[in-house]
C-alpha cells in the first residue's frame, strides 16, 4: 500500500521547488499517494484565511506533510500562517539538522548537528498587550509538560540516530523561573538517559561557541525563541537557509519543509535552489521508516553539488530548479 501524504506546494517558489522534491522521492521507488492540498496567500480570496480547514483535515487524515513556504499577509489579522499550523496541529518538536554538504560553500567542514526547538510557548505563544500609550508587555510562558516533553523528544532523537550529547541552552541565570524551570527540567529527564552525555549552556555564550566550534555540539534542546534563532545561526555555518531542512512534529503526526521563505520575486522563474525542500522530503522518508530511499537521496545530492554544472545560481552554477532535480534523479537511477 503507498503512503498518503498531505502536499502544500505553498505560496512564491513553493509550488517549483515542492514539484522538484516530489519528483526526487518518486524516483526512488517509495509508493506514496500525493494528496495536494491548497493553502497560503492564493486561497484567502476563497476561504477567507491561508489556512482553510481542508488542510488542516488533510494532514490529520494522513498524519505526514510535505511542505512548500507560506507566506503570512502583512497588515492583516494573521498571526503567522506557519505558527497557526503547528498549534493546530500540536506540533511541538521543531527539528532542524544542520550538516556541512559538500561543494556548499562554508568555513567549516564538520558540522553536523541538530537543533530541537519547543514549538508551542515562550514568547511565542504571542501572549501581549499594550502598557498605556507608550509600554508594551510579551509573557514568556514556560510549563513543566512542554519543557520534559521537548526535551525527551531530543534525547530520544538522539538514541534513535546513536548521537553522543544533549546541550539545553537556556538564560536561567536571568530568567530564573521561566528557563530556571525548562533547566531544571531539562535535568531531571537528562537523568533517565545515563548513556546520552549531558550538559546546559547559556544562550548567548552558545552562539559565540556554535561560531568557534560547531563540531563539538550533537543535539541542541531549547525553547522557542531560542530556537528560532540558533537554528538561522546553524544553517549559516553549513552555507545558509537554502540548504537548511526541518520538520514539525507532534504525537504520531509530522509536517516537513524547508526553512526558508517563498521569495515572490523569484516564483515561476525555475531558478531556485529546490535542495532545502529535498533534505525535508529526505526526512519525511526517515520519519515513515524508509532509510534505504532516504541515503540514496542524500548520496545523489552529495553526487550532485560537486558538479556545478548541475546546481542553481546561489551554489556556484547555472541549472535551473528542474534541471537540479533531473540531476539528482539521473544519479539515484544510475546507482
Amino acid at each position: 500500500m503507498p503512503y498518503k501524504v498531505t502536499l502544500i506546494p505553498g505560496d512564491g517558489i513553493g509550488p517549483e521547488i515542492t514539484d522538484a522534491a516530489r519528483r526526487v522521492i518518486e524516483a526512488t521507488g517509495v509508493a506514496i499517494d500525493w494528496e495536494i492540498v491548497e493553502a497560503g496567500e492564493a486561497v484567502i480570496g476563497d476561504y477567507g484565511t491561508p489556512l482553510p480547514d481542508y488542510v488542516l483535515e488533510s494532514v490529520r487524515n494522513n498524519k505526514v506533510a510535505l511542505k512548500g513556504p507560506l507566506t503570512t499577509p502583512i497588515g492583516t489579522g494573521f498571526r503567522s500562517v506557519n505558527v497557526a499550523l503547528r498549534k493546530e496541529l500540536n506540533l511541538y518538536a521543531n527539528v532542524r539538522p544542520a550538516v556541512t554538504l559538500p561543494g556548499v560553500d562554508s568555513r567549516y567542514d564538520n558540522v553536523d548537528l541538530i537543533i530541537v526547538r519547543e514549538n508551542t510557548e515562550d514568547l511565542y505563544a504571542g501572549v501581549e498587550h499594550m502598557v498605556g500609550e507608550d509600554a508594551a508587555e510579551s509573557i514568556k510562558i514556560i510549563t513543566r509538560k512542554a519543557s520534559e516533553r521537548i526535551v525527551r523528544f531530543a534525547f530520544e532523537l538522539a538514541k534513535k540516530q546513536g548521537r553522543r550529547k544533549v546541550t539545553a541552552v537556556h538564560k536561567a541565570n536571568i530568567l530564573k523561573f521561566s528557563d530556571g524551570l525548562f533547566l531544571k527540567t531539562a535535568k531531571e529527564v537528562a537523568a533517565d538517559y545515563p548513556e546520552i552525555e549531558f550538559e546546559d549552556m547559556i544562550v548567548d555564550a552558545m552562539s559565540m561557541k556554535l561560531v568557534q566550534m560547531p563540531e563539538k555540539y550533537d543535539v541542541l534542546v531549547m525553547p522557542n525563541l531560542y530556537g528560532d534563532i540558533l537554528s538561522d545561526l546553524c544553517a549559516g555555518l553549513v552555507g545558509g537557509l537554502g540548504v537548511a531542512p526541518g520538520a514539525n512534529i507532534g504525537d504520531g503526526i509530522a509536517v516537513f519543509e524547508p526553512v526558508h521563505g517563498s521569495a515572490p520575486k523569484h516564483a515561476g522563474k525555475n531558478r531556485v535552489n529546490p535542495l532545502a525542500t529535498i533534505l525535508s522530503g529526505v526526512m519525511m522518508l526517515e520519519y515513515l521508516g524508509e532509510q534505504e530511499a532516504a541515503d540514496r537521496i542524500r548520496r545523489a545530492v552529495n553526487a550532485v553539488l560537486v558538479n556545478k554544472d548541475q546546481v542553481t545560481y546561489d551554489l556556484g552554477g547555472s541549472a535551473s530548479t528542474s534541471g537540479m532535480a533531473d540531476a539528482i534523479i539521473a544519479n539515484i537511477q544510475s546507482n
